[in-house]
């Protein structure tokens, strides 16, 4: 079942040693290939990347970054390790790359280390609008360990700018707490986010810009997005999601001081051993994305989501502020049925063959749990060369899904086209 001889090698490979494991994955292959992924986090590597996360450098510890090294025998890893690095700053037009964070939280977390002290004020959008666990969830390291401001959305309806950030109430919030650090770059935000205004609400209040690009890396690094650069004095992103490499985090800067922080507290602050193999992946994800080809890509990528984001908004789904800037969108399901959640939504379009993930809304009624929206994205579609007919395909399968309940035949009836389609756009 796998896309490639050489993936299937190593599957008959695993058969032969741990039938049990292999038969497992022989499944989920299955389940990548003949189902639509439209959760805006994911997406499908290219052969190289899944191989080349599978190599040789899983065996080796290279605690320490290049020249420096704890082990010895890291002469290669020095070299993978420093073409990683300078693919993605030439990727992102910065001088300094950290390829080594295990995740984007990870990155996160080393950054908001380097740059706060325990108990400093940062600001950043809150999670229930978009925002991210690493962005000052009260659970998570980045509530407990600092003090989260948080700025909010506009919730006029009567404003052309509902459900987007609101500048004016982010910089009134800034100036009356003064944060160390202004957060930005968001987990479930559809619009474009304007970098220069924050940076010059950084500099009014006296703040450092950090930028979390996770979902859009790949849509800056083609230049479909504004880049964060010059204007955020960090930068933290995933390196799976958009930018379609193995799934691990990155930290760029063009300040050598905040560099050598970000540095020390990544390693030793919070991870020991870095992946060598992941590390050895996101340099061949990097070469890939430098190719004109990758731009291509993100542009059908924007072009993918405005497409089904209208079609839906056709078939009677208010789409959260409006519609979409980049690969995703909000979907807020009960201007379809009040009765409906995103909980029944995710598991009746996954009985169809649809993958989706149930996600909050603006000033949503329903708790995390349950939720009155689906988020939706198009990174994995577009990869497989979906376009925007397809999209509106998609648009009458989630509608027909959705509009039948919990009706089994439908799903069944869905889940057959769903699979057809699949069989026709392979997964690479």
């Amino acid at each position: 079942m796998a896309s490639d001889p050489i993936s299937q090698s190593i599957l008959d490979l695993l058969h032969a040693h741990d039938p049990e494991a292999a038969g497992i994955i022989e499944l989920e292959t299955r389940r990548q290939a003949t189902t639509i992924e439209l959760i805006a986090s994911e997406n499908h590597v290219s052969p190289a990347v899944m191989h080349a996360i599978g190599t040789c450098l899983t065996n080796k510890y290279a605690e320490g970054y290049p020249g420096m090294r704890y082990y010895g025998g890291c002469v290669h890893h020095d070299d993978i390790e420093r073409l990683a690095q300078k693919r993605a700053k030439e990727l992102f037009g910065c001088e300094y790359a950290n390829v080594q964070p295990h995740s984007g939280a990870q990155a996160n977390m080393a950054v908001q280390m380097a740059l706060l002290k325990p108990g400093d004020t940062f600001a950043s959008l809150v999670l229930k609008d978009g925002g991210h666990l690493s962005h000052g969830m009260k659970i998570n390291f980045s509530g407990k360990y600092f003090n989260p401001v948080h700025y909010p959305l506009t919730y006029d309806e009567n404003d052309p700018n509902f459900e987007q950030i609101d500048y004016d109430a982010a910089r009134a919030i800034c100036l009356e707490h003064k944060p160390k650090v202004i957060l930005c770059g968001y987990s479930a935000y559809p619009r474009t986010i304007r970098f220069d205004r924050f940076r010059e609400i950084a500099d009014e209040c006296g703040a450092l810009l950090m930028a979390d690009i996770a979902h859009i890396a790949g849509l800056v690094a083609a230049g479909v997005h504004p880049s964060p650069f010059p204007h955020a004095h960090v930068v933290t992103t995933t390196t799976h999601k958009t930018l379609r490499g193995p799934r691990g985090g990155l930290i760029m800067t063009n300040d050598e001081e905040i560099k050598k922080k970000v540095n020390r507290c990544l390693f030793p602050g919070i991870q020991g051993g870095p992946l060598m193999h992941a590390i050895g992946a996101k340099a061949v994800a990097f070469g890939e994305a430098l190719k004109p080809e990758f731009k291509t890509y993100q542009e059908q990528v924007v072009k993918n989501a405005a497409a089904l984001a209208k079609a839906l908004q056709e078939r009677g789904y208010r789409i959260c502020s409006g519609g979409t800037d980049n690969h995703l969108m909000l979907v807020d399901l009960q201007t379809k049925s009040a009765d409906l959640t995103g909980t029944d939504a995710e598991t009746w379009l996954e009985a169809a063959a649809i993958i989706t993930n149930k996600n909050g809304i603006p000033n949503d009624p329903r708790p995390p749990r349950v939720t009155s929206g689906l988020r939706l994205g198009t990174p994995c579609t577009t990869t497989r060369g979906m376009k925007e007919p397809e999209m509106i395909r998609i648009a009458d399968w989630i509608d027909r899904v959705l509009s039948a309940g919990g009706d089994e035949a439908v799903h069944n009836e869905v889940r057959e086209e769903v699979q057809s389609l699949c069989a026709d756009f392979p997964v690479p």
